[in-house]
């Protein structure tokens, strides 16, 4: 799976009312996790995600969904933004539930993707900041700065600042190359600059990014997770920046590296409804139902990604338990980036991220 970052901006008071909105339609939506015995009998809905031990979690974490209320279902992926537009602009939509990155629910709000009815979702056990105006997180995980123990024994980096100080903390940074431009890392960089992130403006932009260009010939952009993961396990790179997931792996195959949790930056996939799903209120019990604390327990633990019920508590052990996003300690050092900034400006981020990875 990419690079999926996702944007505290959503986060202002557009989240703050969508919160406040959602608590006040949570005792009218059925608890997270409910199904109803037969409910759905006869009729079939289509899930799409992106394949692999991902949606095969999914699946497992539907299954008593699915007994209980008798649907069929049908799964298909990976999801494509423009299979899912040719479906809408056709006016024949087969997918019911989409999984999607982080961006696409709030670029295509309202065109493909449908405006949620929280009074047909419990979403009172989601993190905060977390429901958008049309998708609820599928899970979490997150990306975070790993450190070769070797390299800086009893002076390690504390955040991203020490990241980004050459100086202090010499050695090869291993960054995320593989897609779209991170933009927590543009992030941190404004702030390590001495910067604000408050009312960022597209120049903003440039300085995140000329903060990134500044660490020098000392950097490392992988392509893949697997590469990040090799890097770790090879102690090829001093500071690598990695998804967690990877990063749990690496250190389980004896990559001698420390997470720092300070400020990760926080991802998650996104659960949606096509505009034109045939039967809308199915899809919504299908959402329902995986909000559902063992739904999410189940998830976590054939998958390793974080729940996004905070009620969930998946048995798991000690490695895995350890990089995962949710628990107490780890979610309030969490950093959600701007969303609504992204979004507006993603393609001058994108021409500037493409810039920086071809060395200019």
């Amino acid at each position: 799976m990419g690079s999926r970052s996702i944007v505290s901006g959503l986060v202002g008071a557009a989240a703050l009312a969508l919160i406040a909105a959602a608590a006040a339609h949570a005792q009218s939506a059925p608890p997270a996790g409910t199904v109803v015995d037969g409910s759905l009998k006869g009729k079939t809905l289509t899930f799409v995600s992106y394949g692999g031990i991902y949606q095969d979690g999914q699946v497992a974490a539907l299954k008593e969904f699915v007994d209980k209320s008798g649907v069929k279902l049908l799964n298909d992926g990976p999801t494509e933004i423009a299979k899912l537009q040719a479906q809408v602009e056709s006016g024949n939509v087969t997918w019911d539930v989409v999984d999607t990155d982080d961006f696409p629910p709030f670029v295509h709000c309202g065109k493909l993707f449908q405006k949620l009815d929280l009074t047909k979702l419990d979403v009172s056990h989601i993190p905060a900041g977390q429901v958008g105006e049309c998708s609820v997180p599928a899970m979490n995980y997150g990306t975070v700065l790993m450190y070769k123990n070797s390299t800086y024994k009893d002076n390690p980096p504390k955040d991203w600042k020490d990241f980004f100080d050459t100086e202090k903390f010499p050695g090869t940074r291993a960054i995320d190359g593989s897609g779209s431009p991170i933009g927590g890392l543009i992030e941190q960089g404004i702030l390590a600059d001495g910067g604000s992130v408050d009312n960022m403006t597209p120049a903003d932009i440039d300085k995140g990014i000329a903060k990134i260009k500044a660490i020098g010939p000392d950097t490392i952009f992988w392509k893949t997770g697997a590469e990040s993961q090799q890097l770790a396990e090879s102690g090829e790179a001093d500071m690598i920046i990695m998804w967690t997931g990877r990063a749990m792996t690496a250190v389980k195959n004896g990559a001698a590296y420390t997470p720092v949790w300070k400020d990760w930056l926080v991802v998650m996939d996104q659960l949606t409804i096509p505009v034109g799903a045939k039967d809308t209120d199915a899809s919504y019990a299908l959402i329902n139902a995986y909000l559902g604390k063992k739904s999410q327990e189940v998830l976590t633990e054939q998958t390793s990604y974080s729940p996004i019920n905070t009620e969930a508590q998946p048995k798991v052990d000690a490695s895995v338990a350890a990089f995962l996003t949710n628990t107490p300690e780890h979610a309030k050092q969490g950093y959600q980036q701007n969303i609504k900034f992204w979004v507006a400006n993603f393609a001058t981020a994108s021409d500037k991220w493409t810039a920086l990875m071809a060395g200019n």
